[in-house]
Formats: C-alpha cells, structure tokens, sequence
C-alpha cells in the first residue's frame, strides 16, 4: 500500500496536531485524569481533523473515505501512546455497527460518533479473552460479564458481541455495572462490565471473524507507530549522550543494533500496509493478517527492549516515556489475542 496524497496530508496534519497538543506532557495529564486521556486532544482531532468520522460512510454523518485512513490515524497515536476512543469507539465501535448492517441504528448513532458527541465501547471478551463471549442472550436479555473493554468506564453507548450477534445497551441501563480495572498498561483505561438481566436492542449478526482481523490489523498500525517512535527517541538519544568523550551511537556495535531496529521496524510496515490495504479493499488473504499481527508484536518487543537498553537507567524512571512504551508493547501483545503459531501455508 502506497499512501496518496490526500491520505500523506491527513497524516502529517494528525502529526501536527500531536505534536503540540498530544506530547508527553499531555499524555501524563491523561493519565492522571478520571477518563486516562487529554479530552481536549480528543476534541481538537474530532472537530480540526474529523477522525472520528473518517470511516463512517456519508449517509450516516461520516466522511466515507475508509478504514485505512482510519489505522493511519490510530499509527500515528500509536507513536505518543495517547489513548483517545479512536480505537475503542471510532474503529471497533463503528466496524462493528457498520458489519451488523442495521441502517436504523446507524442513523441513530453514527452522526453523533462521526461529531466526537457520542462514545461507542464493544463488549466482547469473556475472562480468558477474546476466543469466548463474555456476555450470554436469553432473548433481548443479556446476563453475563464483559472483560477487558476500551474505553467501557465513560461510554455513551454499549455494543455487546455474544454467539447470538450484536445488541445494543444504553450505559446507564438498569442492571449494567463498570468497573474500572487495573492494568499493566497506564496509558490506556480497560473496564469490566457486568449485565445482570439486562433488556438490549438486537442490532443482527456480523462476521466475528473480520471483526477481529479489524481488531488485530489496527493494533498491529498501533504497534508500528510505537516502535517507529522507540527508534527515533533511541538513535536522537545516541546522537546526544556521550561516554568516553564520543556520542555512543558513534560506536558500531549500537550503529549495528539501530540498524536491526531500523529493519524491524520498516519490515513492519510492509507487511503491515500490505495487511490493511487488502482488509479495507476485501481481498485479505488471513495469512497476511496474521503473519502481521505476530511479526508487529515481535517488533515491538524487540525494539522497545532495545530502546530501554540504550538509554540505559533513566529509561526505567517514571520521568521517562520509555517505560510506558515496554508496559505498551507489552499490552497489545495480548490485545484481542492472538493467531496461532507457527502459521503454515499450504505448499
């Protein structure tokens, strides 16, 4: 996949947009703050950007150009680690109603998610994750209990994927719990949401397999932001700090070491971009998914190891980012699961 000129221009302006509003000093803000994100951030990329909006189709408020604008916009988050519901909400949240087809609730809701109004969170995994449902039907009741959902806290409106297809809950519904839970990841809030006899409006099936190559394909251009970040802050980090009256990315054996990294990370993209064009284009082969989904969380382990080895002790402090890309790479290693290994091809 080669990126148009439109779609370069939509990135270098969400990177302009991160740049002065959405730097480390905000991504701790977020941190601190009740929802774990700058909302004004957010604001600022719904309302100058449209990103909420980019994969929303025109008849339902949206701007209609695609998914893969939509993953470029979630890379470039990737690279500030800030967590805004672009994942949860504008890709998960919308692929979901889009697949389900119900143009009723799509009029209804969309507009509102295309303006950053309205917040979606999907309700899938059951305690062992995302091969199981978490939440069972009897009819239009739920019961059961939703495990690690984005952005589930603060939620405007509930999507709840079970075996019988897709319903919808409003978030202060009689019978919904959320519970806050703790994760290894600070950057990004998860939930527990528990559905005691709750009445939900059946929304129709959906293909839960495509779903979750959605779901992998935009943690995978996640990942590749992250590492691609990782890189530049070691090889800025080795250009400025000195041992032995020498800056150490002048001493080969790092030079060879950013050289792996650089590798990675551009092996990445490739596989990755192929991935993404042939998901939003509807001929993705599912090896391509998932050869792309394992080799951008072996990446990004590799590289975010590197990075804190390179910058040595201040990259274990808290005043430095380089520990919540680990606890990030980390994460989304285990975010919407993973494929089986080894992957094998028919000869």
């Amino acid at each position: 996949m080669s990126l148009t000129a439109e779609q370069q221009e939509l990135v270098t302006t969400v990177r302009a947009v991160l740049t002065k509003h959405g730097d480390s000093a905000a991504v701790r803000r977020g941190l601190e703050s009740e929802r774990g994100y700058d909302e004004q951030l957010w604001s600022l990329l719904c309302e100058q950007v449209g990103v909420a909006a980019l994969a929303i189709p025109e008849e339902f408020g949206g701007v209609g150009v695609g998914l893969v604008e939509s993953l470029l916009v979630v890379e470039e988050l990737g690279r500030t680690l800030s967590a805004p519901p672009m994942l949860g909400s504008a890709v998960l949240g919308v692929q979901a109603l889009l697949l389900a087809g119900n143009t009723e609730a799509n009029e209804r809701l969309l507009p509102e998610v295309a303006e950053g109004a309205r917040t979606l969170a999907l309700c899938w995994a059951g305690p062992r994750g995302w091969d199981s449902f978490g939440v069972k039907p009897t009819g239009e009741t739920l019961s059961g209990s939703a495990h690690y959902v984005l952005d589930g806290v603060f939620a405007d409106t509930l999507l709840v994927l079970t075996e019988a297809g897709l319903f919808e809950v409003d978030a202060d519904a009689a019978g919904v719990t959320r519970t806050a839970v703790v994760t290894q990841d600070p950057t990004r809030k998860l939930a527990r949401i528990d559905f005691d006899g709750v009445t939900a409006r059946p929304l129709g099936t959906l293909n839960v397999t495509r779903l979750r190559e959605i779901a992998w394909a935009a943690v995978v251009a996640e990942q590749l932001g992250a590492a691609e970040q990782c890189l530049d802050m070691t090889v800025e980090y080795s250009k400025s700090r000195v041992q032995f009256g020498r800056p150490i990315g002048s001493f080969q054996a790092l030079k060879h070491r950013m050289a792996d990294m650089y590798v990675l990370v551009e092996s990445t993209r490739s596989i990755a971009y192929l991935a993404i064009a042939g998901l939003a284009e509807g001929v993705i082969d599912p090896i391509d998914i998932q050869a792309a989904r394992l080799h951008a969380i072996d990446t990004f382990n590799s590289v975010v190891s590197e990075t804190v080895q390179m910058h040595g002790g201040i990259a274990i402090t808290w005043e430095h980012d380089a520990h919540l890309f680990f606890k990030r790479a980390h994460a989304d290693t285990q975010l919407f699961g993973t494929p089986a290994r080894p992957l094998a091809r028919p000869a």
